[in-house]
């Protein structure tokens, strides 16, 4: 898990607070303890059988066979994942298993006019646009998997009969950014983006029997251990047991202590398929690796400004018994080998970019897209989040960020 980042080709961008969920990032979710790069913690002895990889794609596709909902990350960085759920929709045997996609990335003022699009009718990619570029979230509109994901689902919906069409379910709450010109023009109500997500899954998909992809961030996936229900525990006190949550490996223990050990458990996969899905996690070395102290690598960022300069605290958070918060883990080969997602077109278009500041100053929120140099673009860097954090307090506050490090017990909503 790559935390609450995402790093876009040679521009790297830290959401380091989501323009709507600043008040719940901001909150106190635990307990929190000093630790540093130097900090000694206890090599890992996970015990257990080994996992069972199997061929990822068939694995998902079959799952659909007993599950409603397979639920995964997309769009949060990892171009692996990315390229691998194109290549999952692009399989001939997709339309046959699934009837919607729900996707974080979708403003749901606009799915009118994303139905028409999704069903071929003659609508401009620009009048459909703003559904994946006018969300709660400055991520959606400058990724290049959304550039790329509605425009695929239009095109292999025109080579389908009608009954198999793929409808693309928008979550995001409701948004006219037009009538946001001040932070009281934002109704409460958009800060519960998970209820929204809930209830999009309910009425549109679970009471009518439908299956359905789901591509959220993984937080918005858990099945428990979250600070606030997550949209599939919201939606679980009704529909139990009918979602199959999948998490994606991008290394054990990035930026904690615990990420000297990466490569000797990782050497333990290096027979693994690419891409694999392993199932059954329970008693596995994997389940007690992940359920290790840091060992998902989870983090969170944010900035603190105060009368004597910026501080940027970088938290590990502990998810206790991850291996039960999620159902399935996706191998897309060892962390240093894997790639970010490259930059989206919309970076080269001005008046989308001074839009998207415009509504962070109307919220009176930091600034959380600024330009951030990044010596290896494409790749992990172990000193890439302190460095990035270092020049955004340069050009911000002309000042050197205090970089602290603490734990955060739980998970920032």
């Amino acid at each position: 898990m790559r935390g609450i980042k995402t790093a876009t080709g040679s521009l790297v961008f830290l959401v380091v607070l989501f323009v709507l969920g600043a008040g719940f990032s901001r909150r106190a979710l635990g307990q929190n303890t000093a630790i540093t790069s130097e900090t000694e913690v206890q090599r890992p002895n996970p015990m257990g059988t080994d996992p069972k990889p199997e061929n990822a794609t068939t694995a998902i596709l079959a799952a659909f066979d007993k599950y409603e909902v397979v639920a995964m990350d997309s769009a949060h960085g990892n171009k692996d994942l990315d390229d691998f759920i194109l290549d999952l929709i692009r399989n001939p045997g997709f339309p046959g298993k699934v009837n919607d996609i729900a996707v974080e990335c979708g403003n749901s003022l606009y799915q009118p006019i994303l139905d028409r699009y999704m069903a071929g009718d003659d609508v401009p990619l620009s009048e459909v646009q703003p559904t994946w570029r006018n969300t709660t979230q400055p991520m959606c509109g400058l990724s290049s998997f959304y550039e790329q994901f509605f425009p695929l689902v239009r095109r292999i919906n025109q080579k389908l009969p009608p009954e198999k069409r793929l409808r693309v379910l928008a979550c995001d709450p409701a948004i006219d950014w037009s009538k946001v010109q001040s932070r009281d023009d934002v109704p409460i109500r958009l800060r519960n983006r998970d209820a929204r997500i809930a209830s999009v899954m309910e009425n549109e998909v679970l009471s009518k029997h439908r299956k359905a992809l789901m591509l959220f961030g993984t937080f918005h996936l858990f099945h428990s251990g979250t600070a606030f229900p997550s949209a599939v525990q919201l939606y679980e006190k009704e529909y139990p047991g009918v979602t199959l949550v999948i998490a994606d490996h991008d290394g054990f223990g990035n930026w904690t202590p615990l990420a000297k050990y990466n490569a000797e458990f990782e050497a333990r996969m290096a027979s693994w398929p690419v891409p694999s899905l392993i199932q059954n996690l329970q008693g596995t070395w994997l389940a007690s690796l992940l359920d290790v102290d840091y060992g998902s690598g989870a983090i969170h960022i944010k900035l603190i400004s105060g009368p004597s300069g910026t501080q940027a605290q970088i938290t590990p958070i502990v998810l206790k018994d991850y291996s039960r918060m999620i159902d399935a883990y996706l191998y897309l080969g060892p962390r240093d080998l894997q790639l970010l997602e490259p930059p989206a077109e919309t970076l080269l278009d001005k008046d989308y970019m001074a839009e998207l500041h415009r509504r962070a100053a109307v919220l009176d929120e930091e600034d959380s897209l600024q330009r951030m140099d990044e010596s290896a673009p494409f790749l992990y860097d172990p000193d890439f989040l302190k460095r990035g954090i270092q020049s955004f307090c340069q050009s911000h506050h002309s000042t050197p960020c205090v970089i602290s490090q603490g734990v955060e017990v739980g998970l920032p909503h």
